[in-house]
């Protein structure tokens, strides 16, 4: 049967490093309270490349590591909720400026889980043979929509795209299992308005500004009940046990939400990997930001299984376990 397999995995970080004691100087905060409450130290923050910018950078490593020509890309999906613009899609400029002449493109939503999303769309089209060469791509500049006068959110999140190319094989190896979810009653605990209703028969307020709100015990509680069971969902469609797994890699949220799903899942914390304390919550790049950094040191064996996991706004959640 048709697998869809990792042939490429890169990454791009914008080279503006912001440190805790940096936005200290914006909000009343310091190294101690986020480091303490969320793990991180740094995270990286464009200023002047865009969401499409990282995209490219990050598509160009992918395509360089796969040994796939971008003439070979059959299709391109980006995972983002900080595009350029409305239209095009971020993925349709990438298209252009890589010189992937033969490619479908379309950008998809799905917050933080948006690169879980994008493989498991991209292994449907594998296995169905509709498709042979996929690049997915997480690209956020997620400072755009930050409201930098409250601490909650403007220390957590930080800009950068990761990227993979997904081909089809007939080996062992690849994506084994992937499940997906989606509570809507809770879309409100995790938000970010677009530009309000305004048009001739309907006036509404153009004050509402695009800038993220969450309710952070709320979506605390929800990204530990949705990890623990999507690790459970697809180590149980593998039917694999949890011993076997060599990493987990999570969304790069927050320390205490890992910590706890380790917990709650019953698995060492060590095979939970972590790099947000330099990255930040970069949403739908974070996995694929992970997974690019775990390859590149040479910490990935033939036959390892992985799972990579997700949550975000939504509220979305998944996995994908694969044989790498």
């Amino acid at each position: 049967m048709m697998k869809a397999i990792i042939a490429g995995t890169g990454s791009y970080l914008p080279k503006n490093i912001v440190s805790n004691d940096d936005l200290s100087k914006l909000v009343e905060t310091s190294d101690e309270w986020i480091s303490t409450r969320t793990g991180i130290k740094e995270r990286r923050i464009t200023n002047q490349e865009t969401t499409t910018d990282l995209a490219y950078k990050a598509s160009v490593r992918a395509l360089e590591s796969s040994n796939i020509k971008a003439e070979e890309i059959d299709l391109i999906i980006c995972a983002t909720m900080t595009p350029d613009n409305f239209m095009p899609s971020v993925a349709c400029v990438v298209q252009e400026m890589l010189g992937a002449i033969h490619s479908a493109a379309f950008d998809l939503s799905a917050a933080c889980t948006g690169m879980i999303y994008a493989m498991s769309i991209a292994e449907q089209f594998i296995k169905s043979k509709t498709y042979k060469n996929i690049l997915i791509i997480g690209s956020e500049t997620l400072s755009r929509i930050l409201n930098w006068e409250d601490r909650g959110t403007c220390v957590l999140f930080g800009d950068g795209a990761g990227a993979m190319v997904l081909t089809a094989s007939e080996k062992s190896n690849g994506i084994l299992a992937s499940t997906l979810y989606a509570d809507g009653s809770k879309n409100s605990i995790l938000t970010c308005p677009a530009i309000p209703l305004d048009n001739p028969y309907n006036r509404q307020s153009k004050n509402r500004e695009s800038k993220i709100k969450m309710e952070g015990q709320e979506v605390f509680k929800f990204a530990i009940r949705s990890v623990t069971k999507c690790i459970k969902d697809v180590l149980q469609k593998a039917d694999l046990s949890p011993d076997e797994i060599k990493y987990i890699i999570p969304h790069q949220a927050n320390k205490r939400i890992i910590e706890q799903s380790a917990k709650y899942s019953n698995i060492p914390e060590e095979k939970f990997f972590m790099n947000l304390q330099h990255c930040g919550n970069t949403s739908a790049a974070s996995v694929g930001i992970a997974l690019d950094e775990l390859a590149k040191a040479n910490k990935l064996n033939t036959g390892d299984y992985i799972i990579l996991v997700g949550f975000g706004g939504g509220m979305t959640s998944g996995a994908i376990l694969l044989k790498w």
